[in-house]
């Protein structure tokens, strides 16, 4: 039977915890009991951890051997930020798929209180992300950054740089990632897609524009379905 993992809160030596609310789910949710085993991953390493402690508010294990971590790509998302629900979603599995960090960006479509409201949303979205990285058996969460002006967003560096637009219809997403080497990054845009002067700004920036096919997805659909051709390409 597979091992639930748990990423820890704490380590020192041979030993581990979980506190607070992380713990508070494995003890009442979960009914946690001491000589239970889980994976405890800390860093990229991932242990084989038995309960030896369980309190209140923290769950202490004891360290053993080292275990396989799950496989996670060199791949940064720019995500432009949209509904939150549906948002909250697309970092879910994007998490499970495997990217490794996640930069929200105001766009010029993203609504006005989504953007004012972006700031004091980062702390819940990177809890999804924690949960998200334990239930698919990552070692590590992935980064999740402050939301970023597009102007700044587009001048992040990286290997190589790749932006999904509608309007392309020369160059697939899978063409556009032949020549990848060294860290990826891939932006996807709000409801409603681009516009054609962000897409300028994109393309003097050196991104390369790429499409994921005829049809027009949602923004959610778009960055799960995108970031799944990228990790399987890198596997």
């Amino acid at each position: 039977m597979t091992r639930r993992r748990w990423i820890a809160d704490e380590v020192s030596g041979n030993h581990a915890a979980l506190t607070g609310d992380h713990a508070d789910h494995l003890i009442r949710v979960l009914r946690a009991r001491v000589g239970q085993e889980f994976d405890i991953a800390s860093g990229a390493v991932v242990r084989r951890g038995r309960i030896v402690n369980i309190a209140s508010t923290c769950v202490e294990f004891e360290l053993g051997e080292e275990v396989p971590a799950a496989f996670t790509g060199n791949v940064t998302l720019l995500l432009a930020v949209f509904k939150f629900d549906r948002m909250e979603w697309a970092i879910e599995k994007c998490t499970e798929l495997g990217v490794a960090r996640i930069v929200p960006v105001v766009a010029r479509r993203t609504d006005a209180h989504l953007a004012a409201a972006s700031a004091k949303r980062a702390d819940r979205w990177r809890r999804l992300a924690l949960q998200a990285s334990e239930q698919s058996r990552r070692s590590v969460p992935p980064e999740i950054t402050a939301a970023l002006k597009l102007k700044e967003a587009a001048t992040l560096p990286g290997a190589l740089r790749i932006i999904l637009a509608e309007s392309e219809n020369q160059t697939s997403l899978r063409d556009a990632l032949n020549s990848a080497e060294g860290e990826i990054l891939l932006a996807v845009g709000p409801e409603g897609g681009w516009t054609e002067d962000e897409l300028q700004l994109f393309h003097t920036a050196g991104w390369i524009p790429a499409s994921l096919g005829p049809t027009i997805l949602r923004a959610e659909t778009a960055a799960i379905a995108a970031i799944a051709i990228v990790i399987s390409e890198l596997a």
